[in-house]
């Protein structure tokens, strides 16, 4: 596991460069052409989450609706539903969940517009999709996915941003910032603090993630790595939920990881650290923002919508030391394999 968080600014940088870019802008600006009037993503796990990252960044960068369909609609229940004007998105790292092709092959049967993000340019979920996109993360080692993850991040952001271009070839300013990043994750990386929080939560009981927009999916993504590596009861909620009722919850025994950033989503966030405090919660604030009084896992300052590639880091490496203080093997999860089947 360590290894595999240690690779992603090499695979931020694989996936940048021109062949990959060129790739990536290729299926863009086929998207852009069929003009998808909504766009619906299915994944299960890890990819459900660079899913829903992908689901906030249609809806604002372009405008089109976006959400996240449910695999049993179809595989259970036998719904075959209409989705002739919809661009229809299966992401998945190892491309081999028979519920996720199942998806792709009923919308593509409706006249849905069908794309494969994967790391397995060979799997079934890429050979039944019109269009796929390899993720290009190399073999992932560990059994909880961190640079494939990553990567789903980066490929759905060029995607997206290509169709906003609408021939798929990106800015230069978008470009310049995107390059950027392999330097800036090798930064977030050398920071040492994620291991020195690790004993704060040796002995917790269950723990709360929480953010804002782009900031959300990240807070889900971190509270499965802690479950699946510590088996550390993890809740995650956005920011405005949390203050619907589970606020209540926190207490000084349960600890509160909040993904703050200093776009829209994060400055929504102050309203939600006031309350905390007042419930005396123990909180540790992940991100750029700059937070008076609170313990911080600091995160270089960058456009929110690159946030999550930045925040989700120092997080993993939080589960993975939790993971070793509490006397686990983040390697080898009990119960769980690398690539799951369901329908």
């Amino acid at each position: 596991m360590a290894a595999d968080i240690d690779e992603q600014p090499a695979g931020y940088a694989r996936l940048l460069d021109s062949a990959n870019a060129a790739a990536i802008a290729h299926v863009a600006a086929v998207v852009a052409e069929r003009r998808p009037r909504h766009v619906v993503f299915t994944a299960r796990g890890t990819s459900d989450h660079a899913a829903l990252y992908g689901a906030y960044l249609t809806e604002i960068r372009l405008g089109l609706p976006a959400g996240l369909a449910s695999p049993s609609v179809v595989t259970l229940f036998g719904a075959r539903p209409d989705l002739s004007d919809a661009l229809v998105v299966g992401v998945s790292q190892s491309g081999g969940s028979p519920d996720l092709a199942e998806v792709l092959r009923s919308a593509r049967a409706s006249g849905a517009l069908t794309l494969a993000v994967t790391n397995a340019p060979g799997s079934p979920l890429a050979e039944t999709a019109e269009l796929s996109i390899d993720i290009a993360a190399g073999h992932e080692r560990a059994v909880a996915a961190t640079k494939t993850y990553t990567a789903e991040l980066l490929a759905l952001l060029m995607l997206i941003e290509g169709i906003r271009a609408g021939d798929g070839v990106l800015p230069a300013a978008e470009r310049e910032a995107l390059a950027a990043l392999p330097d800036l994750a090798t930064r977030t990386l050398a920071d040492d603090t994620p291991a020195q929080l690790a004993p704060r939560y040796r002995f917790a009981r269950q723990l709360v993630t929480t953010g804002r927009g782009y900031a959300y999916p990240t807070a889900r993504e971190a509270a499965l790595k802690l479950m699946e590596t510590s088996y550390l009861p993890a809740l995650a909620f956005s920011g405005a939920d949390l203050l619907h009722g589970p606020l209540a919850m926190t207490d000084p025994e349960v600890p509160v990881l909040a993904v703050v950033g200093s776009g829209p989503g994060g400055r929504s966030m102050g309203e939600v650290l006031p309350r905390l405090g007042e419930r005396r919660a123990d909180v540790v604030v992940v991100g750029s923002a700059d937070v008076p009084g609170a313990t911080r896992l600091a995160v270089p300052e960058v456009d929110e919508r690159y946030a999550p590639l930045l925040d989700i880091l120092p997080l993993q490496r939080l589960a993975l030391a939790l993971a070793l203080t509490r006397g686990e093997d983040p390697d080898a999860p009990r119960g769980l394999k690398k690539v799951t089947a369901t329908m």
